[in-house]
């Protein structure tokens, strides 16, 4: 029996960030280690949210077994907006600048996306 799609969207939701706290773990250990530059580390979470958004794509993509691309990208949309409202909130309301927010939206979507379209 296949799950519901709120449900199905959530738990790959959950897992994308949980993936992403873990490989957040990971990437502070090794920043650490090595002491990189920061125009060093944003590479670095661009594919921490590629990666992230790819597993919960693929996860839904698998759990729905239909339209896989459209949930796929809605599962990245979802991560997207999350991210969005954490930053908003840390920043007392303020909006972050589009041109940091558009690379962010971008690679979520392809992320989730291609999970999708691999699952």
């Amino acid at each position: 029996m296949l799950p519901s799609r709120p449900k199905a969207v959530l738990i790959s939701l959950l897992a994308s960030y949980l993936l992403s706290a873990l490989l957040l773990f990971i990437l502070t250990l090794v920043l650490y280690r090595l002491k990189l530059k920061e125009s060093q580390i944003t590479p670095a979470v661009y594919a921490l949210y590629v990666i992230s958004c790819l597993a919960g794509g693929l996860l839904c993509g698998k759990a729905l077994r239909t339209r896989r691309f459209f949930w796929g990208l809605l599962t990245g949309m979802l991560y997207f907006l999350a991210l969005l409202a954490a930053s908003v909130l840390l920043r007392h309301g303020q909006m972050p600048e589009l041109t940091r927010m558009l690379p962010v939206l971008a690679c979520c979507a392809a992320g989730g996306m291609i999970g999708g379209i691999l699952s």
